[in-house]
């Protein structure tokens, strides 16, 4: 496989600033973000990132750092559910967290204003025509929601459109499949908004997927992970990864104790060709993603596959 250094462009020095604080008076306590940023640079590309269950603003190091060297403004919100803050069951928030958290990357849209002027240096060069948002487990729910996937109730009826027309693409990485009967009675219990719909959901995206991530939440196997892709429209493409379990490799942080399949391989293959996809999908005149997309489908050894419609 060539060197990824002749699709990918140079790394450069990277500026990163936590907590920015966004006003959030209908949350119950403020937002807090990191906002990572090229130290050089115009016109900057956005991507919008959300955590996984209990995680927070300094999570997924190795992606964020590999997007923001090269070229991306990274903006990582904190969401109610992060184990930095301790909103437990009883909170009357609670039942509504998912809702939240889609509403805490709205209001990072809304306040880009606030997020450039937090960074020494920022302001003037983010490109706001071009926003995308990223996320994994359930922050990749969390992202897809803004794409266009919809929660459904008991009867199977969309709940309430919070996609959003400013965000033109996104990267789903392990992202839950549908609910209902594919739920174990536990997940139907205690996580009822765990019920997408993606017939909607027409905003391109890659969705990632491990072909052994085998997840306590469902009756079904890792396919479940799949489910984003193979039922919503549009343009999209799956990059499924060969042994990868749920945290994909290790993209959650360095040296994090919950992955259960640490690839050092693995991730740099992610890191890769998620950013050749957001270049491509935010650039359409980019040939990053062709070009990395091939060379994976050329490779005596490959780590996973892609496939695109």
């Amino acid at each position: 496989m060539r060197h990824p250094d002749e699709v990918l462009s140079a790394p450069v020095p990277v500026i990163s600033v936590r907590p920015v604080v966004l006003p959030a008076p209908d949350r119950g306590e403020d937002l807090r973000v990191r906002v990572s940023a090229p130290a050089t640079g115009d016109e900057l590309p956005i991507i919008v990132f959300s955590h996984g269950f209990g995680g927070s603003l300094d999570g997924y190091a190795p992606l964020v750092d590999f997007w923001v060297a090269r070229g991306f403004v990274v903006v990582q919100p904190t969401h109610l559910d992060s184990r930095t803050l301790n909103v437990t069951p009883d909170d009357p928030r609670y039942p509504e967290i998912w809702r939240f958290r889609v509403d805490d990357l709205t209001r990072v849209v809304d306040r880009l204003d606030l997020v450039e002027a937090a960074v020494p240096g920022l302001p003037r060069r983010l490109d706001r025509s071009r926003i995308a948002t990223a996320g994994h487990s359930w922050g990749a729910q969390t992202a897809s929601m803004l794409l266009g996937a919809r929660v459904l109730d008991a009867k199977g009826v969309p709940g309430k459109d919070m996609s959003d027309p400013r965000i033109k693409a996104g990267v789903l990485l392990a992202v839950p499949g549908t609910g209902g009967a594919d739920l174990t009675p536990f997940a139907a219990e205690h996580f009822s908004f765990m019920s997408p719909g993606f017939a909607d959901m027409t905003t391109p995206a890659l969705i990632v997927a491990g072909d052994k991530d085998q997840s306590a939440l469902t009756v079904r196997g890792p396919e479940w992970f799949t489910d984003s892709y193979f039922l919503s429209p549009g343009t999209k493409s799956l990059l499924t990864l060969f042994q990868a379990e749920h945290s994909l490799g290790g993209i959650s942080g360095y040296t994090v104790t919950e992955t259960t399949d640490e690839s050092p391989e693995r991730v740099a293959l992610i890191q890769r060709l998620t950013w050749a996809y957001l270049r491509s999908a935010l650039y359409p005149a980019d040939p990053s993603w062709s070009a990395t997309s091939a060379e994976l489908a050329k490779s005596t050894d490959p780590l996973g596959r892609i496939e695109s419609r």
